[in-house]
Order: C-alpha cells, then sequence, then structure tokens
C-alpha cells in the first residue's frame, strides 16, 4: 500500500500502528471503510457530546452553508454570531464572548486579554500562575502555561515563564492552597489559569469542588484574575454545564471549545467579564484587543453552535449525564476490584483507571499494549501512559458501555 502523505497529530508515525479508515458516524458508533463497528468511548478526542452526526446539528449546518458560509469578523457581524453571543452570556454569567478556533486559541486569547488588561491599566502585573500537570494546548502560549515536558521539551525556547503551585492530591491540598497564597501576595501575578476538577490530558487527575472554590477565593483577595480553561470540563462532562457551577462561582474568563458546536465543527470561544471589556474599551485604537483569525465566529460553526444550544434547551440533557454518570460509576466499581488497576476516579461523566506496571506517564510501555488491545475489541480509546480514562457521548447505549468496561478489565491482564 501506497504511504499515506497525511502527518496525523501526536502519531509516531515510525512505530508504523494501523491507522484505520472510518467511513461514517452514527451516535458513539464510528464505522470503518472494511466494516467494523467500533465504539467511540472517548467522544474522539472530548468533543462529541450527543453523539456523531446529531440531526439537529447537521440540518443547521446544511441550511446556513446555503446562506452564508463567512464572513470577515473585525468590524462585520452576523446573526448567528450575535443569537449565539446572546445565548452564551445567559448560560455562563459573564457578559462578553470572544469567538475563536480551537481550545488552543481560546486559551492565547484569555492570556492576552488578561495581560493587556494589566497594561491598558498600567499597572505592571504579568505573571501567569499555573497548576502543575495541566495542559492548555499545542500553540505557544498555550504550552507555556501548561506542564514542561515530553509535549514541549523540543520548543523550550520559544515558551515564557510561569510560576507554578502544585496539584492539590488528596492529603496534601493544604500545599496548593499555600503556594498560590504566596504567588499571589507578591503583587506581580496578572492571572492564575487551570483546568477545573479535573486535569485531562495530565492523567485525569481529580480535585474536589472545595479547592477549586478556595483557589478561586485567594485570587479574587490579590486581584488576581482567574481564568476557567473548561475546553474539556465544559459542556456537562464533570455532571454540570460548567465545571465551576460546581465551586459557587463566575471566573473573570472561560475558555470554551469541544462540546460548544456538540462536536461537529471547530468554534471556540473565550468568556469574559464587564472588567476585561472595559480595560480594553477607549478612544485609543491602541488600546484595542489585538487578536483574530480569519475564521473568527465563522458563520456555519456559530449556526452549529446554536443548535446545540436548542438541543441543550429541547431535550433531557442532564438527565442523560445523570443516567451515565451512574452507568460509569457501576463500571468504576467493577474495575476497582481488577487486580492490576488503580488509583480508580470519576468526575461526573468522566472515570479513569491506572494499569500497574510498564511504567508511568505519558511514555509508559504499557500505552502502545493497551491502545493495541482496545482496537482489537473494537474500541476507540486512547490511553495516556498507563492512564485509561472513558468519556463517551451522553448518548452511548448501556451494551456499548459495558462492552468498554470489560475490556479495560480483560486489559489488566496483559503481559
Amino acid at each position: 500500500m501506497t504511504r499515506s502523505p497525511v502527518w496525523h497529530p501526536f502519531t509516531q508515525h515510525g512505530l508504523e500502528e494501523p491507522i484505520p479508515l472510518v467511513s461514517h458516524a452514527e451516535g458513539a458508533v464510528l464505522n470503518t471503510a472494511d466494516g467494523r463497528r467500533v465504539i467511540d468511548a472517548i467522544s474522539s478526542w472530548w468533543v462529541t457530546t450527543h453523539g456523531h452526526c446529531h440531526p439537529r446539528i447537521v440540518a443547521a449546518i446544511a441550511e446556513q452553508a446555503q446562506r452564508l458560509d463567512q464572513l470577515i469578523f473585525a468590524g462585520w457581524t452576523h446573526d448567528p454570531a450575535e443569537q449565539l453571543a446572546r445565548d452564551l452570556v445567559d448560560l455562563f454569567g459573564l457578559p462578553y464572548a470572544f469567538f475563536s478556533d480551537s481550545g488552543s486559541t481560546a486559551v492565547e486569547v484569555a492570556l492576552k486579554m488578561a495581560l493587556g488588561f494589566w497594561a491598558n491599566r498600567g499597572e505592571p502585573r504579568h505573571r501567569i500562575i499555573v497548576m502543575e500537570h495541566s495542559y492548555h494546548g499545542d500553540t505557544i502560549g498555550a504550552m507555556s502555561v501548561g506542564a514542561r515536558g515530553v509535549f514541549n521539551q523540543s520548543y523550550a525556547p520559544l515558551l515564557f515563564d510561569v510560576a507554578t503551585v502544585p496539584f492539590p492530591a488528596g492529603g496534601r491540598e493544604q500545599a496548593t492552597l499555600d503556594a498560590l497564597e504566596a504567588l499571589c501576595r507578591k503583587g506581580d501575578a496578572a492571572a492564575f489559569i487551570v483546568e477545573p476538577l479535573v486535569l485531562g490530558a495530565g492523567g485525569m487527575l481529580v480535585y474536589p469542588a472545595t479547592i477549586l472554590a478556595q483557589m478561586h477565593a485567594i485570587c479574587a483577595k490579590h486581584g488576581v484574575l482567574f481564568i476557567a480553561d473548561e475546553v474539556m470540563t465544559g459542556w456537562g462532562r464533570t455532571g454540570t454545564l460548567a465545571a465551576c457551577e460546581q465551586a459557587g462561582f463566575t471566573p473573570d474568563l472561560m475558555c470554551l471549545a469541544k462540546g460548544l458546536t456538540g462536536g461537529s465543527m471547530p468554534l471556540a470561544v473565550t468568556m469574559a467579564s464587564a472588567a476585561i471589556y472595559e480595560a480594553h474599551w477607549s478612544k485609543d485604537r491602541a488600546q484595542m484587543f489585538y487578536h483574530s483569525s480569519s475564521y473568527t465566529a465563522n458563520p456555519i460553526a456559530c449556526a452549529a453552535a446554536n443548535a446545540n444550544l436548542a438541543v441543550w434547551r429541547d431535550e433531557p440533557v442532564m438527565e442523560r449525564i445523570a443516567a451515565l454518570a451512574q452507568r460509569q460509576a457501576e463500571g468504576l466499581a467493577m474495575l476497582a476490584q481488577v487486580p492490576g488497576i488503580t488509583n480508580p476516579r470519576q468526575c461526573g461523566t468522566i472515570i479513569a483507571v491506572d494499569y500497574v506496571g510498564g511504567g508511568e506517564g505519558y511514555l509508559s510501555g504499557l500505552g502502545p499494549k493497551l491502545s493495541a488491545f482496545f482496537r482489537t475489541r473494537d474500541l476507540l480509546l486512547r490511553p495516556l501512559g498507563n492512564t485509561t480514562y472513558v468519556m463517551p457521548p451522553y448518548c452511548i447505549e448501556a451494551g456499548d458501555l459495558a462492552r468498554v468496561h470489560q475490556a479495560m478489565a480483560e486489559a489488566a491482564e496483559l503481559p
């Protein structure tokens, strides 16, 4: 077979692992060109919420594509974006929406807004505080505020310095709070960026809402802007529409993407407080917010997002989320009893376990073995080293989810 010219993300092509060709999808199922029915147990990288090819979202895309496909968004606007922004303001409690294209760019926007806020006020705050093991994307600013390691070691000369607080692991939460307090007290911190409740690519690490609330309170006390990266945790993954809801606060900046369109099209948004918007509002053009991309607020993507929000309004999505969380809890209880499996954990619709042996971390030797095993079971699971997690679309059938859990149990017997 002729080698494909496609260079896939996060793929070491030198290993020559098989790359399945998917022909079509529906619900939580992917269908391959060679006739296999594959369960999408990770929502195709955490994006698909209501299921693949949801008819209402697909119809909205088709309709909008025939009306207005693309429009420059600098100084121009269109109805899909206006409607979407108003609905997002109502849903998340922040009064301004700045659209972009992906989770990484939503984070870049938030960082630039935070730094611009202090610069336009004439206050010398430039330090960004981050959490250990965090991941916020693969563009330069997003990498800079993520954990340093194999993900970005080749690009270290490009990354800016940050201040880091430890992950609030069980029994060591106070160390995190004390470190954050000390860094905020210095007076040069512009913002603290965090993945609320669950650190995704860092290993599906979970911490409680009480700690999230205390971290926010520390930032508020010292005037440090709080950036909630809800790219993965938003849209119901943790059991509420946004993870911050469980901690009872609204952040200064919130990054949303992935499930914003139900997973159908790339679109992201950075929600901002009035204070941040007003710091950039001026008769002086030099103080405008300098950021855009060619496809900012693409009308077709915005139409998909509006259809997604209609699904949230009109269908029992929260009931589906609660039912999925319960089935996940039952599966996790079974997995917790399996020899070779450790550290079972759950947050809302997300469960994760670690496998013993083969080393820990993203480059654990278990990772490729686990991936290959799950492929033989017709499952899309993408282990993070020795960690395997399940984050399926909310429509996954109970029998399919049970297959996923059973395969995870069987994987513990891999040599």
